[in-house]
């Protein structure tokens, strides 16, 4: 094994040791995905592809500190993400696929709270919009 794929066979295995400590793995629900936003102050990805989204997307919604950074060009977006890679991140798409592998980037780089929305990101909005109008 090379030095270089020794390196990311660490930061893999300390990724891993991480998710171990998360509840789930660092898959959670609509209910923890929103506390993790409002109270904890998580940046919200949502990384459909163009062609999977329909309607607004997170960014487009309002949601607080979300952007849209589509899983086919993630690799654009790489500015977006907080300096501070302790802070939390929670990443959503349609099933969590894209979602999941975006996860699994993130931890390569070195973010370590991040966290994998198991609901559809098409009801966070909804959800998000029925609050704001109350």
């Amino acid at each position: 094994m090379t030095t270089l794929d020794q390196n990311i066979v660490e930061r893999i295995e300390a990724a891993i040791a991480l998710d171990k400590e998360k509840p789930g793995l660092g898959n959670v629900d609509m209910q923890k995905g929103a506390e993790l936003i409002r109270e904890v102050g998580a940046i919200l990805l949502d990384v459909r592809p163009p062609a999977k989204v329909n309607g607004e997307n997170a960014e487009e919604a309002d949601i607080p500190d979300a952007y849209y950074t589509p899983y086919t060009d993630f690799t654009n977006y790489l500015d977006i993400l907080p300096k501070d890679k302790t802070t939390p991140i929670l990443v959503a798409c349609l099933k969590g696929w894209f979602a999941n592998r975006v996860m699994g980037y993130l931890e390569a780089l070195g973010y370590e709270n991040v966290f994998v929305l198991g609901a559809n990101i098409e009801d966070m909005i909804a959800a998000h919009k029925a609050h704001i109008q109350k």
